[in-house]
């Protein structure tokens, strides 16, 4: 079968791999679609926490399940299109026995701690296997982002009325404006990037927009009656914007980080205390989150086919990937055929 490996930073190459091995407990897959994501991207540019070379990136994937181990006790089947959950897990350390699988001490996630899925088959447990629910191979390729973003907006506990500000408007955090949006919240965006703005305006309906270069502090007070933001969303993973976030929070609120960097976080403590914040990470997600999100999508109410910008075969992502890094190509989310 044909692979795609992230070989060091900056490089791909194209090799030949024998068919994965049908395993116990495990399917076989034949992927379809696959997601771009910041994860593929900050590797590829060699940025990535938690990543060794050389790799099969994809995490964000859709497929035909082509052979399954247990077929008398599953009640998946053979065709059938699905999602993957890309987080495996042990299932016995504290994380997991406490319901957290997304933060198991030992976890291993498909196309950053293990290969992943820009391969033309993979190997996967039957237990992470999700239903495609009659979704499109593309919507399924998008489930795992955005139950990324759903679980984040799921630890802010976001309440119906309340000012949510997310910081950084890539699809991972447009989509925790969707599900802001979905709990009922008053949902405010700022990135850099004023075409990124105008998308959550004008595609995801998104009321406020900040362009993150002005005097953001005093707009937030403004739009929000003086009480400022009580949910700040980070969803840069930019070490100046997550450091920047606790100026724009409420007193008394919270502050979630869905983004990830690789530096320090600094925060004056007197700023942090004197709003008694609440600071939260937010990793991957878990079954009820990628749930979530399918039954939003069915119900029309999430919407991840707008956030395409970029379609590419796989024999075309080595020479197309490092466009994606450029901001004047205006990506959002690409999407790969395979």
């Amino acid at each position: 079968m044909k692979t795609l490996i992230c070989t060091t930073p900056g490089n791909f190459e194209y090799g030949l791999q024998a068919m994965p091995a049908l395993q116990a407990g495990h399917a076989i897959i034949r992927i379809r679609k696959i997601g771009v994501c910041g994860t593929d991207l900050h590797a590829f540019e060699g940025t990535q926490p938690y990543f060794n070379y050389p790799r099969i990136l994809g995490h964000e994937l859709a497929g035909e399940i082509v052979a399954l181990d247990a077929v008398e006790t599953t009640d998946f089947h053979v065709g059938e299109l699905v999602t993957i959950i890309p987080y495996e897990n042990c299932g016995v350390c504290i994380a997991c026995r406490n319901g957290k699988p997304n933060c198991c001490e030992n976890i291993a996630v498909l196309g950053v701690h293990k290969d992943g899925g820009m391969a033309e088959f993979i190997s996967v447990p039957e237990r992470l296997l999700v239903h495609g629910n009659g979704l499109t191979a593309e919507q399924l390729a998008l489930v795992e982002p955005l139950s990324v973003s759903a679980h984040g907006i799921r630890r802010a506990a976001v309440q119906p009325g309340e000012f949510v500000l997310v910081i950084g408007a890539g699809p991972i955090g447009l989509a925790a404006m969707e599900f802001a949006r979905i709990a009922g919240a008053q949902v405010i965006a700022t990135d850099i990037q004023d075409k990124r703005l105008e998308f959550a305006r004008e595609t995801l309906g998104i009321p406020y927009t900040i362009n993150a270069a002005t005097d953001v502090a005093g707009q937030l007070r403004t739009i929000t009656g003086g009480d400022m933001p009580v949910v700040v969303i980070d969803a840069t993973g930019n070490q100046k914007a997550i450091n920047n976030g606790i100026y724009y929070l409420a007193h008394g609120g919270r502050y979630v980080l869905i983004g990830l960097q690789k530096e320090l976080l600094q925060f004056p403590h007197p700023e942090f205390h004197k709003r008694e914040t609440t600071l939260m990470s937010s990793r991957n997600a878990t079954r009820e989150d990628f749930e979530q999100v399918i039954r939003c999508i069915k119900e029309g109410t999430a919407r991840p086919d707008k956030y395409i910008t970029h379609r590419v075969k796989f024999g075309e992502v080595k020479t197309t990937f490092a466009s994606w890094l450029d901001p004047r190509n205006e990506v959002i989310k690409a999407i790969i055929d395979i």
